[in-house]
């Protein structure tokens, strides 16, 4: 019988992001007491403002951590090193940490967690399917041109749900700490298949347009980002885009007793909503 540590509130950081709010869904969903914490929401947090951090802690029991701006990025490793530290200081006992599969960037920050004591678990997770339904790609989507430099390497995407299922999962069961889950959607897709499917549910033609990471670090920098986030940025998407991680893995279905949700089922529920439309 599978040993349970009784969990009765998480704080979920990042929880108006699209991991942080299916993650506070499912939460409740659990029966779990929920503190959604966000820089905007009523419950603030900020991993570069430390002194929103105990505020956040305080009345958990365990905390899901979405770092922002990316897992990778400068900075990462040591924020979530004192995070854990104080999390454990204020009596949070479990810490489930997102992190990005195949980013070797992130290899320090899934490091720092895991020397820092506290009961951990690292759930790494691939492309979102959601990445084309909110947040910043969904313009190119909704616009009919998608540019993005993946060439045609094949990724096994993830509907957001399923990570937060997966997530709600290893903070209630203690079997899952001190364990990395690489979780992956049921089959691998092109981005140009990826965007095939969603013209099909949304009945208008969305192109793929593959470029050079150069050239979509000169697109990002003609909106604004600064030079040194424009470099990582382009770094992180040939490190993940390079064709290493093209496979799946059947781990949503050994924690959670079912098949993760696919990528056509994903394409015909969010076009049915009108998110794609021009």
């Amino acid at each position: 019988m599978t040993e349970k540590t009784q969990i009765e509130t998480v704080l979920v950081t990042g929880a108006s992001g699209k991991t942080g709010r299916q993650v506070a869904e499912a939460a409740k969903a659990a029966g779990l007491g929920v503190r959604a914490a966000s820089r905007g929401g009523e419950v603030r947090f900020d991993w570069y403002d430390s002194s929103t951090w105990d505020e956040a802690l305080r009345g958990a029991d365990a905390a899901y951590l979405a770092y922002t701006p990316d897992i990778g990025a400068p900075g990462a490793a040591e924020n979530i090193a004192a995070f854990a530290r104080r999390a454990q200081e204020l009596g949070v006992r479990r810490l489930v940490m997102l992190s990005a599969r195949g980013e070797r960037q992130a290899e320090p920050t899934e490091r720092a967690l895991r020397e820092s004591g506290a009961e951990w678990t690292v759930v790494q997770a691939d492309w979102f399917c959601q990445n084309f339904s909110e947040g910043l790609l969904l313009e190119g989507v909704r616009g009919g041109e998608f540019v993005f430099p993946a060439g045609e390497v094949r990724v096994p995407f993830i509907d957001t749900r399923d990570i937060a299922d997966v997530v709600v999962k290893a903070l209630t069961d203690s079997s899952y700490a001190g364990r990395a889950l690489e979780i992956t959607g049921p089959r691998l897709l092109s981005f140009r298949e990826a965007m095939a499917e969603i013209s099909a549910a949304a009945g208008r033609e969305i192109r793929y347009v593959p470029v050079s990471g150069k050239e979509y670090g000169a697109m990002l920098a003609e909106f604004g980002l600064p030079a040194e986030e424009v470099a990582f940025m382009v770094e992180v998407f040939e490190g993940l885009l390079g064709g290493g991680d093209s496979r799946t893995t059947d781990v949503v279905r050994q924690v959670l007793g079912r098949a993760p949700r696919d990528f056509t089922d994903f394409a015909r529920e969010h076009a049915a909503t009108g998110v794609w439309k021009p």
